[in-house]
């Protein structure tokens, strides 16, 4: 698959287009390379303070056959920067876990099959064994997320009540609930 990359390349990414004078769409609009800095900012935080659960770590050492992680994201996905640091350190409690950041808006658009409610939600994590048969899906957010997402749209709050609500709840979360998903998930 051509749009996808490896970790170190996607952490990259933020930097290249942060280094740029003149970076490109949709970053040469202000409020998507706020979003980005933002989102590096959270997403360092993460990986210097996230810690796996100790029952999580177990299922997932017991993973005995290779598999894939794809995650679709981008950078200015306000949710991957607090989903995608535990995702990436799951990923590295095993050999057995190929982990791929599969870019959302570049073809060919591995998130058309794993549409939320009919749109593009990211981040996506997209499980495959050695066949790339899809053993698994999750995504875009922790159930309890997701929940809080759609009462705010069903009342129609404006993006910044949105944006601050979900912030507040994935503060105040601090990992547990994707890392309870995710235990669910590989057990099943």
């Amino acid at each position: 698959m051509s749009n996808t990359t490896t970790w170190a390349s996607y952490l990259a990414k933020f930097d290249e287009i942060l280094s740029q004078d003149n970076p490109p769409a949709p970053y040469d609009e202000a409020a998507f390379l706020d979003y980005l800095k933002l989102n590096r900012s959270r997403q360092k935080r993460w990986l210097k303070t996230a810690n796996i659960d100790i029952e999580l770590k177990k299922t997932i050492e017991k993973i005995d056959q290779e598999q894939t992680w794809y995650v679709i994201t981008e950078p200015w996905c306000g949710d991957a920067a607090h989903s995608v640091p535990f995702i990436y350190k799951m990923t590295q409690l095993n050999p057995n876990i190929d982990l791929k950041i599969v870019w959302r808006d570049t073809e060919p658009y591995m998130i058309e099959d794993y549409l939320t409610n009919g749109g593009k939600s990211v981040p996506k994590v997209v499980i495959r064994d050695k066949n790339e048969n899809d053993l698994h899906v999750w995504g875009p957010r922790p159930v309890e997320c997701q929940k809080l997402y759609e009462e705010l749209k069903a009342k129609d709050a404006d993006f910044e009540e949105q944006k601050v609500a979900l912030q507040n709840w994935y503060n105040k979360d601090k990992g547990v609930s994707i890392q309870k998903e995710f235990n669910g998930l590989l057990q099943s």
